[in-house]
């Protein structure tokens, strides 16, 4: 599943992330990925351990853990802390794809289910940056507004396109899901939909109450706690 979520962030947190972000120490975002990844990758990174990683990181966890739609659409078990980069002069990631298995925190690993690029730059502030996403589909360039989200399954095929003016920043993150298949996710998220829709339009509600009961017993049979 493809979903763009839009304002995640609120203009004051955007505003604050950006001034944050005009004045941090960055360093080669080479350094996070192993041998293939660092062939293809030229961008600039927050340091793991920058402690303006971790302030800007709860922004945006504080963010998701109030966007219903989010939250429906990943059905997050377990968050790699966000991480911020920085693509600018020509800078570019190549196709790749990322890593199964990642070390969210110290002792912490996740299974890399889904991606998320949170945009963070106007649209209008730099030329290229566009982020493709290949798939059975065909290829999806993606450039959304500061402040939305695109989420992706983490098994795409994907790059970020060469950024020829201005520059683009973004946060980016990994999800373990409860639920580990794409398919069944996306029809969980479709059905769920359809029954905010059916609350809000008053619906008939023993047939929104058997509905919703249906979408509980498939997540309990397909979730992983």
């Amino acid at each position: 599943m493809l979903l763009h979520i839009p304002s995640v962030l609120s203009p004051d947190e955007l505003s604050a992330m950006r001034k944050a972000l005009a004045r941090a120490e960055w360093t080669d975002g080479r350094e996070t990925v192993g041998t293939q990844g660092a062939k293809v990758k030229r961008n600039q990174q927050l340091p793991d351990a920058s402690p303006l990683r971790a302030e800007l990181a709860r922004i945006v966890l504080s963010a998701l853990a109030r966007n219903s739609t989010y939250f429906s659409a990943a059905l997050p078990l377990k968050t790699l802390t966000p991480r911020f980069n920085r693509y600018s002069g020509h800078g570019e990631y190549g196709f790749h794809v990322d890593g199964a298995v990642m070390r969210a925190d110290a002792d912490v690993q996740l299974r890399s289910d889904l991606s998320c690029t949170l945009f963070l730059a106007d649209p209008d502030d730099y030329d290229g940056g566009e982020l493709v996403i290949s798939d059975t589909y065909g290829e999806h360039a993606v450039k959304l507004p500061a402040g939305d989200l695109i989420l992706y399954p983490a098994s795409s095929l994907h790059k970020v396109e060469p950024v020829t003016r201005g520059e683009r920043l973004a946060s980016f993150f990994w999800i373990q899901s409860m639920v580990r298949d794409d398919a069944r996710r996306r029809m969980l998220f479709d059905m769920d939909q359809a029954i905010q829709a059916l609350v809000g339009d008053n619906a008939d509600a023993t047939a929104t109450l058997q509905l919703t009961g249906i979408y509980h017993n498939l997540l309990r049979q397909w979730a992983e706690t």
